[in-house]
């Protein structure tokens, strides 16, 4: 018996109407939360170098372990007091940093802001002077000119601290010696024409000035604190389970980077080249790579002699109480 006009156009209402319902109860595709990490192009940041390499290969070592629905944005600068300016002004989430501008920002926020929440790496960071050995001692950078990253981050800091410490005057402006913030990349052609006498300074950029500037190692901080990873409070708050798995992923990445050191420094090495946009050797890398340990952990004896180098070094008036600086997600 044939289906009369109205009734197929009754039938196909009702067809409408439940594909509309069902469309409506779909759940929606959430849009990915996005994680902006900030690092700087040294080899104190090797999982951060590992990573980003790894992203930029398609092969994301975060955010295969921390789903879909997170997008990796990676961040570079030059030194810590420009990350931790990113972090204030909420253009980055996390970001691996020195202890120093941790610790200063940290202090300037009243204990807000700030938290670390692991740690990444010790050593890699060293004073070279010429290999003339004129240089011995403070006493020996009166009236020179030593250059660090930037004012503040945690180089600058030692440097002034062990100045000081030597019996030097050392001011923001000059004092006895000056102290002259230079990025990275400036410092070695600076070194070579003797426009600076010295640089404290990190991986790669120590041993570039061994190797390319006749420098030498006069100070060696072997088993300082280098870098620490540092979220921004409100993001540990607002994601904390997300801040934790990063953390997670992050240890397990200081594991990967011990049990493959080769395969590590060919990662390191190309992100570096992608970053500076210069050639780096495999011979390099490897030169620079035992004076790094890397470490998740974090030690607040280790933060408090920070705290104490900032303070000599006109940084700091008094010292912050650092209870909840750390803050394990």
């Amino acid at each position: 018996m044939p289906i009369s006009r109205g009734r197929r156009l009754a039938c196909l209402a009702v067809a409408l109407a439940i594909i509309s319902l069902l469309a409506w109860n779909r759940p929606a595709t959430a849009e990915p939360i996005s994680l902006r990490i900030g690092h700087f192009p040294n080899i104190t940041h090797v999982q951060a170098l590992v990573a980003h390499g790894l992203s930029r290969a398609g092969k994301g070592w975060f955010e295969e372990r921390l789903g879909s629905d997170i997008k990796i944005e990676w961040y570079v600068y030059n030194a810590g007091p420009s990350a931790m300016e990113a972090i204030f002004a909420g253009s980055v989430d996390m970001t691996y940093v020195g202890p120093s501008p941790a610790i200063n920002a940290y202090a300037k926020a009243k204990g807000e802001d700030i938290r670390i929440i692991a740690g990444a790496a010790e050593g890699g960071a060293a004073l070279v002077v010429p290999a003339d050995g004129k240089l011995r001692g403070p006493a020996d950078f009166r009236g020179l000119r030593i250059a660090t990253p930037q004012l503040g981050n945690t180089q600058d800091v030692s440097a002034r601290a062990w100045l000081s410490d030597g019996g030097l005057k050392v001011t923001l402006t000059g004092g006895d010696v000056q102290v002259i913030p230079t990025a990275n990349p400036d410092q070695l052609s600076l070194f070579k024409t003797g426009q600076i006498d010295a640089v404290w300074t990190v991986e790669p950029w120590v041993s570039r000035l061994e190797r390319e500037a006749n420098g030498k190692v006069l100070v060696e901080e072997k088993e300082s604190v280098t870098t620490v990873v540092v979220s921004a409070r409100k993001f540990l708050d607002q994601r904390r389970d997300l801040v934790r798995r990063f953390a997670a992923a992050h240890a397990a990445l200081t594991g990967w980077i011990r049990d493959h050191p080769d395969e590590s420094r060919a990662l390191v090495r190309d992100e570096l080249e992608a970053e500076t946009h210069t050639q780096v050797s495999a011979d390099l890398i490897a030169h620079a790579w035992p004076r790094i340990v890397l470490t998740n952990d974090v030690r607040g004896s280790d933060l408090a002699r920070f705290v104490e180098k900032a303070r000599q070094a006109g940084f700091m008036r008094t010292a912050p109480d650092l209870t909840r600086l750390v803050e394990t997600p």
